[in-house]
């Protein structure tokens, strides 16, 4: 029972960091900060965080594995379509960003540069990507319509721009055709 209680509060400490995040930025996230959004003593954020550094680390890493689960699941049900790998990831920005995701990415691009691990973390999703682009039907097409939904994704994930709804739909339908339409050599 006791480790169930423990669980759970891991994860309401990592739901109030995402808040603070959300409202103060990376920049604004402190252990005091979670503790109180939390309704914790500081000592309980301590507990399992033992620096800002590593509670910011555990927001990224849950937000990451959290991600992935999603791209797995979605994979799995493009397995009927010209590329299930690229069409699956597609799939998944279908479903808009909400500001709690926004505001993780951009803890996530403000810690890459000064965080190794994190740095790695995202060099392997990345290879993970580019290895599962070339490895199906292709790959030529795969890669194009993967990196241009890399800029989609990251120009809405960053901030820079929100895609209505329709225009959402079109963009990713023409990552789909530029996969099924680019001339393989």
């Amino acid at each position: 029972m006791m480790g169930r209680i423990r669980k759970i509060m891991k994860e309401d400490i990592l739901d109030a960091a995402e808040r603070v995040v959300m409202k103060l930025g990376a920049a604004g996230l402190s252990i005091d900060a979670v503790a109180q959004e939390a309704g914790v003593s500081k000592s309980t954020v301590v507990y399992d965080h033992k620096s800002k550094s590593a509670l910011l680390e555990a927001v990224i890493d849950r937000r990451i594995a959290q991600e992935q689960e999603r791209e797995r699941e979605m994979i799995a049900a493009a397995a009927d379509t010209p590329h299930p790998e690229l069409f699956g990831r597609i799939k998944c920005a279908e479903r808009l960003s909400n500001d709690v995701e926004r505001a993780v990415a951009m803890a996530i691009s403000a810690s890459v540069p000064n965080e190794e691990m994190l740095q790695q973390q995202m060099r392997d999703w990345t290879l993970a990507d580019l290895q599962a682009m070339s490895d199906g039907p292709r790959p030529q097409a795969a890669l194009l319509s993967y990196l241009a939904l890399c800029g989609f994704y990251f120009t809405e994930m960053l901030g820079f721009h929100q895609w209505n709804p329709e225009e959402q739909k079109t963009i990713l339908e023409g990552l789909r055709k530029v996969y099924t339409s680019f001339p393989e050599e």
